[in-house]
């Protein structure tokens, strides 16, 4: 019997002071059943960063053709494409000729590492390519507020991202730029 997607439900309230962006998101997501909770963390993450009213989750690990998150302009081109962990050189080349701008989260501790020391040089030549990691530790944190329901304030200044639960917890991440982060 195949397993079903856990729906998580999420509430992001997004002041983004670097983009100069404030809106409040309800979010409906499909968690896969092989998704850790720290990887669909990572996708709301990728979700507050970008935020914008196009913005929209791909289909899910289960469909290849899909980014983990896009953003699609009026006609239907693809503005952004974002993935979350360590995507495979080929697909992000694939990804480069298909968007205006990727992004690439990249998460997970010394395999993040280990993925960048195999993949750097072949990226290199992709103008419309930004990698953002993300410290291990601050990853972390934030799976600690994994749950089925989630309302988070979302405050974004000078590159941090602060979530705020309702309850008072409060989790810090500061992307560091990997490459091509002056353009985001």
């Amino acid at each position: 019997m195949a397993l079903k997607a856990t729906v998580v439900r999420a509430e992001l309230q997004v002041s983004d002071m670097d983009r100069h962006y404030y809106a409040t998101h309800p979010l409906t997501l499909a968690q896969h059943p092989s998704e850790t909770g720290e990887r669909l963390m990572v996708r709301l993450l990728a979700f507050a960063m970008h935020a914008d009213e196009r913005l929209e989750f791909g289909r899910g690990l289960s469909t290849d053709e899909d980014p983990d998150l896009w953003q699609r302009d009026y006609t239907g081109d693809i503005e952004r494409w974002i993935e979350v962990g360590q995507p495979d050189e080929a697909r992000l080349r694939k990804a480069c000729a298909r968007a205006r701008e990727v992004v690439v989260l990249n998460y997970g501790g010394r395999a993040a590492e280990l993925w960048w020391e195999k993949v750097a040089s072949a990226l290199a030549r992709h103008d419309n390519l930004v990698v953002w990691d993300l410290p291990h530790e601050q990853v972390q944190a934030l799976t600690a507020l994994y749950g089925r329901g989630l309302r988070l304030t979302v405050m974004i200044q000078d590159g941090e991202v602060r979530l705020l639960e309702a309850d008072g917890s409060e989790v810090a991440i500061q992307p560091v730029a990997r490459m091509g982060a002056q353009s985001a």
